[in-house]
């Protein structure tokens, strides 16, 4: 189960990624600052991680309110994370081409990995996870 919901998330994470960080560049095209622009593109990217994770990853048709909240808040930590990383890359290395793609990776691998333990052991557990 583990090894399907894994594969099911990466699947679903490169798919987020690459919409987060179409967002942020398009953002960053029209001279939105930096901090927004990943923001935004992080927000956009988890509209669709809460849907495509909820019923094909985590197979939770039946979430209801309790599970959008605790997902929301998992997201609202990580998100914060997310651009703090990304945030202290740029304002470390300079706001170079290079330096904005290795922000964006070590912010996004970073909120990845916590959000798929998040999901997995909080938001999305199976009851039969939550009782042992």
């Amino acid at each position: 189960m583990l090894s399907r919901q894994l594969q099911r998330f990466l699947i679903v994470g490169f798919t987020t990624v690459g919409i987060d960080f179409a967002v942020y560049r398009l953002l960053l095209l029209v001279d939105s600052p930096i901090a927004v622009a990943k923001a935004l593109g992080f927000i956009v990217g988890t509209v669709f991680a809460y849907f495509a994770n909820k019923l094909w990853t985590f197979e939770r048709a039946d979430g209801g309110r309790n599970v959008f909240l605790m997902f929301m808040a998992l997201y609202l930590t990580t998100l914060l994370i997310n651009v703090g990383i990304n945030s202290g890359v740029i304002s470390a290395l300079g706001d170079t081409e290079l330096v904005l793609i290795l922000g964006f990776l070590a912010a996004t691998g970073t909120s990845a990995t916590l959000n798929f333990i998040g999901m997995r052991m909080i938001v999305f557990r199976t009851k039969q996870r939550a009782e042992s």
